[in-house]
């Protein structure tokens, strides 16, 4: 059926919602990896100009292209330097786990912000749109921040297993980040990550509408 789904008009309508939530989430995403990185002592993010809030640093031409084409698609990685850190293992973590936080942080907010402007009424020519677009916004965060979890190089959760395996496993972590990104884009296009992922991400969304039903 194609890219298109049947119906180019509906497929670019989408698109100009879901465009504005996946250039936030990946920015996000990418910003707070670099601004971790340099308050730990790498200048790296900064001299190269990725402490941003402007997309453009961080988009990935092929990553862009894939989103249009295939619904996923990838950012521009923070180049950062370890031998800056005080703590190279530890401070690694730090920058990996900033990303996938700063997701689920924004998540909330676009899901809080979501319901608000649906019980503000402002009229449907002006909700519906900011609604699809927060709605987006919520939905591209969570299963960016869940997705970058998984263990395995080039992901964040790969960069969480050299402080968390025992030395020992050296070997280990050199096979994954060998082979890693070809494992990756196996279970991407086979349609595997959908089986890690769906099921936390459900399990998330049932915990972020119950604290938003607490808080309204």
């Amino acid at each position: 059926m194609g890219p298109f789904g049947g119906d180019p008009a509906a497929f670019f309508a989408g698109l100009v919602l879901k465009i504005p939530a996946l250039l936030l989430a990946v920015t996000v995403h990418e910003v707070a990896h670099a601004i971790t990185a340099d308050r730990l002592g790498d200048p790296t993010p900064r001299r190269l100009g990725r402490i941003t809030l402007n997309p453009l640093p961080h988009l990935d031409l092929l990553g862009a292209l894939a989103f249009v084409v295939a619904g996923f698609g990838w950012a521009k990685p923070v180049p950062v330097d370890a031998r800056y850190f005080r703590r190279p293992l530890r401070d690694m973590a730090w920058v990996a786990a900033a990303g996938p936080v700063s997701n689920f942080v924004t998540a909330f907010v676009g899901l809080v912000v979501f319901v608000l402007v649906r019980r503000l009424a402002l009229g449907a020519s002006l909700t519906e749109p900011v609604a699809g677009i927060l709605f987006w916004i919520f939905e591209f965060n969570l299963a960016l921040g869940i997705f970058n979890l998984i263990p395995l190089p080039p992901l964040d959760g790969g960069h969480f297993l050299p402080y968390l395996l025992p030395r020992g496993a050296s070997d280990v972590l050199r096979t994954l980040h060998q082979y890693g990104p070809m494992i990756l884009l196996i279970l991407v296009f086979t349609g595997a990550t959908r089986y890690v992922v769906g099921p936390v991400f459900d399990v998330v969304t049932s915990a972020y509408i119950a604290l938003v039903r607490m808080l309204f």
